[in-house]
């Protein structure tokens, strides 16, 4: 099967890249490269191409044609939410307009059946309790309401068009799969703890007097692993070798359903450096809810897959790849 990975010099991206490659699977890769970086691509072909640019639709639907692509992987996209705070009509071209393209020439080559990469940033302040599929979407900011509308996009082409989609939304991605392969930003609380001990300086709690068990914020974190295997999982599930039928689009969790504290999570670094970390307590940021964790049942049910590794995993793998980098 060849397999066309947009973003996948990416972080996330680079996992499924590699994993799809080890498989024997034909990979070509679609990726600006403005954060994504050439050599996290292995032997496989990269394409470098702006999804939002005008001309995006042609050229892709021509790579799609010449590679005779079976699926598209689209991960593509820009993940800052302060960014997207400050630069949201940008942010819509980029993701949404990226997306629509990406659809528009997937018709055009007749390609079948899409992997879209979502966010658990639709949900938006979630309630109480475990996050499901089903639980109101409202997102807090336009990278969450860009994926949400991409979302939609991806719906409306599966019923028009025949396709076989299928949206994963991803809740804390951390970890690396390989060395080489760890995260270059610091997007969500596990690389900037390691950020923090790595400077010398204690790691930042915001509020320590939420309704949880230790006071602080709980949120789902899902090795980025067992991310990239969730993608190969859906990638099976909308190419099957026997082709399947259209009109076929679903949306799926992606965490591990086990909810960590910040405390938690700095404790697991204590523990993976074999040293105590004593962080900084401030006060509460506006927005941020209690407790979000994922609702995973419907992704074992749907693709069989749950995650495998957990919070000492991940804060593990990262340690290990910063020791690796230096």
């Amino acid at each position: 099967m060849t397999v066309v990975v947009t973003g996948g010099a990416g972080y996330i991206g680079a996992h499924v890249v590699r994993l799809l490659a080890a498989r024997g699977e034909r990979v070509v890769v679609v990726d600006d490269l403005s954060s994504g970086r050439a050599e996290r691509v292995g032997d496989a072909r990269l394409e470098v191409m702006d999804l939002a640019a005008d001309v995006a639709v042609d050229r892709l639907a021509a790579l799609l044609v010449e590679v005779g692509a079976h699926a598209v992987v689209h991960l593509a996209a820009r993940k800052r939410v302060d960014e997207s705070l400050t630069r949201p009509t940008w942010y819509y071209r980029q993701n949404v307009g990226g997306t629509a393209n990406v659809l528009e020439a997937m018709h055009q080559a007749e390609v079948p059946a899409l992997v879209f990469s979502s966010s658990a940033a639709v949900y938006g302040a979630a309630g109480a309790g475990l996050v499901t599929e089903d639980s109101p979407t409202s997102p807090m900011n336009p990278y969450g309401e860009t994926k949400l509308a991409g979302e939609w996009l991806v719906r409306d082409a599966a019923r028009a068009w025949g396709m076989r989609c299928l949206s994963l939304r991803y809740f804390n991605v951390a970890g690396a799969g390989w060395d080489d392969l760890h995260d270059p930003a610091a997007l969500n609380l596990v690389p900037l703890v390691l950020g923090r001990i790595r400077a010398g300086l204690p790691p930042l709690v915001f509020g320590a007097d939420h309704p949880t068990t230790d006071g602080t914020c709980i949120r789902d974190y899902v090795h980025v692993l067992d991310l990239a295997e969730a993608h190969v999982a859906a990638l099976d599930h909308v190419a099957p070798p026997d082709g399947g039928s259209g009109d076929h689009a679903e949306v799926l969790n992606v965490g591990t359903g086990v909810g960590s504290s910040v405390l938690e999570v700095i404790g697991a670094f204590a523990s993976a450096i074999g040293s105590p970390v004593v962080p900084e307590v401030l006060g509460r940021r506006a927005g941020d809810p209690p407790q979000v964790v994922a609702s995973v049942d419907r992704a074992a049910d749907v693709l069989g897959w749950r995650a495998a590794r957990d919070l000492a995993d991940i804060v593990q793998s990262t340690v290990a790849a910063e020791l690796a980098a230096r």
